[in-house]
């Protein structure tokens, strides 16, 4: 059964009358499962601030599950601090810092997942004067954009203002009168809706109810249904309560993610004249895969053009999911030994800025580890031996981090591995044993051992009705090589080229092309043709096409891409990340067991 949510506008404090009304909504069309607040969520004025504190000192209760992003207002500050100072919320937490019982502050933005709904939020007000509370930084802001380049569908958006020119255009008819679009608007946010693209974007600060009618995203199948809901005890009794039953989009199918109501509209924020490009663009051929499984890869110019930035300071999304989507492109630094030590427990801060100013109360460590010594200290950005960073590695096999449980072969110079997350069944890894950036890079007596692997995999997955797919993604920042090998049904082989070339086409690049006669044959020309030097990305399809990119500079280049071309391809969008496809630990060791069972007799190295 789909979540039961209920939306809210600009509290202002006003606690009583708002759970009298959640009380009575509840009873009548409930049980309701959680409750988001946009606007302003703290009194406006001293004389309101008692019946406030009621609640967050436990004489009174919230009734459900109450999530808020509007962090102004009278006692904001006190509340939110000691908040802050609390122990249990030290780290980094985009799901929401506990204030009290049933109540959580979405503090800065983030996104994370509510009751199966993904959920992705800004929270204050945009300012420069830099308060510590109610506004929020370009950094929130950077991180929403890294945000929008992941895969998968946003459900629910939470702004506190509106997005400039929401009220342009069709769709508008509605807007009550007199209301203007420069006041509680805000052009950021209007920048921001169009690249994450939700299935429901909800705002407050208006003072004014407004349901406008769903509107068409460029380059992506779903619609946005933008919600603005007055405030709580308005004189003019404008609806500050709204209920929504959305089902989690990564529980739908395409088809259904992509059915557009018949009131639906045009964006408000394209102009007319990309509508005419589109509109005007060739028709594909029918034997091409629809270009809305690829809205992922439209990357705005105003990305592409965007300047470096403090390249001293660590990028947060790279040292905890271990990528950037942003890639060479990112303004933040992209250090592996850095994140070894953060997954280690060392504190971000300690790690971006040598030091860390909530001092004890932090829950994290604030010395540098290594082997054998917990308490090396060093500073942030110095080197780390080759040898210290191999026993890091996720993949050298003399690593304490690698997991051993996944390894079904081991040869002289490479090894196969299930991969962790994998997109498919049988998904496979084939990794070097030497700690290398890329499988180029290693000597040419190697390929011998790398071409009886592939050779043994496609034997493999042919006695199983399948054809395969060989890709790697070599970053100048990469550590430890692999070469993802994922099997597809053999019925779509003969689309893979089309889906590869139109992703490509959606990042604004075009593949080389180049055929072959065997696995071997490419492995040379690949190593002829590609500076491994640099950063690339290539894949070896069915039929023996290779397709290479060398990725420049300052190109933005998605980690990601080829797991999610293939994703596009299978149908099956909601696995592009690894991380949706987590299993425990005693069935992915049953997955490598009977992996190695059936591989046995085509294993080169049994």
């Amino acid at each position: 059964m789909p979540p039961r949510i209920l939306l809210c506008g600009d509290v202002l404090g006003r606690l009583n009358q708002l759970f009298k009304r959640v009380s009575s909504v509840n009873k009548s069309a409930g049980p309701f499962d959680a409750l988001l607040c946009v606007g302003q969520f703290f009194p406006e004025s001293p004389d309101q601030l008692n019946e406030f504190m009621d609640y967050i000192e436990g004489r009174s209760h919230f009734l459900l599950p109450t999530y808020f992003i509007g962090d102004y207002g009278v006692g904001a500050a006190k509340v939110l601090l000691a908040t802050s100072k609390d122990s249990a919320n030290r780290g980094f937490k985009m799901d929401g810092l506990k204030v009290c019982e049933n109540l959580y502050w979405l503090k800065g933005s983030g996104k994370f997942t509510l009751l199966g709904l993904c959920v992705a939020y800004l929270s204050g007000r945009k300012s420069t004067d830099g308060q510590q509370f109610g506004t929020y930084s370009q950094d929130d802001v950077d991180a929403l954009r890294a945000i929008a380049e992941e895969p998968g569908i946003v459900d629910l958006f939470l702004t506190n203002e509106w997005p400039s020119g929401i009220t342009s255009r069709a769709g508008a008819a509605d807007i009550p009168s007199g209301m203007s679009d420069s006041i509680g608007s805000d052009a950021t946010i209007s920048e921001l809706v169009t690249e994450i693209k939700p299935r429901y974007h909800i705002a407050g600060t208006k003072g004014v109810f407004y349901a406008r009618e769903p509107y068409c995203n460029i380059d992506a199948v779903q619609v946005t249904r933008f919600i603005g809901l007055a405030a709580v005890g308005n004189k003019d009794k404008q609806k500050f309560i709204h209920a929504i039953s959305p089902t989690p989009g990564s529980t739908m199918s395409s088809t259904e993610i992509a059915m557009k109501p018949p009131n639906t509209t045009l964006s408000p924020y394209t102009s007319m004249e990309k509508k005419t490009v589109e509109r005007d663009a060739p028709k594909r051929d029918s034997n091409d895969v629809s270009d809305s499984q690829y809205w992922r890869y439209d990357v705005s110019q105003k990305r592409r053009k965007s300047g470096a930035g403090d390249g001293d300071k660590l990028c947060f999304k790279y040292l905890s999911a271990g990528s950037c989507p942003r890639g060479e492109q990112c303004n933040f630094r992209h250090d592996i030994d850095a994140r070894k030590q953060y997954m280690q427990g060392v504190c971000f801060d300690f790690l971006n800025k040598g030091k860390c100013e909530r001092g004890p109360d932090c829950k994290f460590k604030h010395s540098l580890q290594s082997e054998g010594d917990n308490n090396l200290q060093r500073k942030p950005g110095s080197e780390i031996s080759k040898s210290n960073r191999s026993k890091e590695c996720w993949f050298c096999l003399s690593s304490p981090n690698v997991e051993l449980h996944l390894i079904i072969s081991i040869g002289e110079s490479y090894y196969c591995a299930l991969a962790k997350g994998p997109l498919v069944e049988d998904h496979v890894l084939i990794i070097p044993v030497e700690h290398m950036p890329n499988t180029l890079s290693l000597s040419p007596e190697s390929e011998v051992e790398l071409s009886r692997f592939q050779n043994s995999l496609n034997m493999y997955f042919k006695t199983q009705g399948k054809e395969v797919i060989f890709f790697e993604w070599a970053s100048r920042r990469s550590t430890h090589a692999n070469l993802q090998v994922i099997p597809i049904p053999s019925s779509r082989s003969p689309v893979v080229r089309n889906v590869f070339n139109l992703a490509a086409e959606k990042l604004g690049f075009k593949f080389e092309e180049t055929k072959v006669n065997s696995s071997s044959d490419g492995r040379k020309f690949l190593r002829t043709n590609i500076d491994r030097n640099l950063s690339f990305f290539y894949a070896e399809l069915p039929g023996g096409t290779i397709l290479s990119h060398p990725v420049e500079e300052n190109e933005i280049f998605p980690a990601q891409f080829g797991r999610e071309v293939v994703a596009g391809l299978l149908n099956m969008a909601d696995r592009a990340d690894w991380k949706n496809c987590m299993h425990s630990k005693e069935d992915e060791t049953k997955m490598a067991e009977d992996f190695k069972s059936r591989f046995q007799e085509f294993d080169p190295n049994h």
